[in-house]
């Protein structure tokens, strides 16, 4: 069993074959500086190998996109869909099935359940297809 504060091994072959667009960083730095409440919250939940051991970025650049977050070990990403999602359905929905072709499962959680339901949404997400085995 893994201890609470187990800083889990990156996966750094998966981890560099996605692809990157660099011309991103500096978008990417700065969205994790300006990190809004409901990913404070969801971060502090996961980071440094809390949520099963796993290893969670914040603000990964694959391709040509900006995910929320990102797991490394099983090919997950987490995305917190609150107001910046309205009216981008046709831009989600063309980044998901991107995502989903680099073999990578998508998990949207609306920003009111972080907020007022964290507990029970991170027990959900222990339970998730998504991480079976972990």
């Amino acid at each position: 069993m893994l201890s609470k504060n187990h800083n889990p091994k990156r996966h750094s072959r998966k981890y560099f074959i996605l692809p990157y667009n660099s011309d991103l960083g500096d978008r990417a730095k700065a969205l994790r500086k300006a990190a809004n409440l409901s990913e404070v919250l969801f971060w502090n939940q996961v980071k440094q190998g809390k949520f099963k051991g796993l290893d969670f970025d914040r603000q990964k650049i694959i391709g040509n996109y900006i995910v929320d977050f990102f797991c490394v070990n099983c090919g997950v990403v987490i995305e917190i869909d609150g107001s910046s999602h309205d009216e981008k359905e046709e831009y989600d929905a063309e980044r998901d099935e991107f995502l989903m072709s680099l073999d990578l499962k998508i998990i949207r959680i609306p920003v009111i359940h972080i907020l007022h339901r964290l507990e029970e949404t991170m027990e959900w997400l222990k339970e998730h297809e998504a991480f079976e085995g972990w």
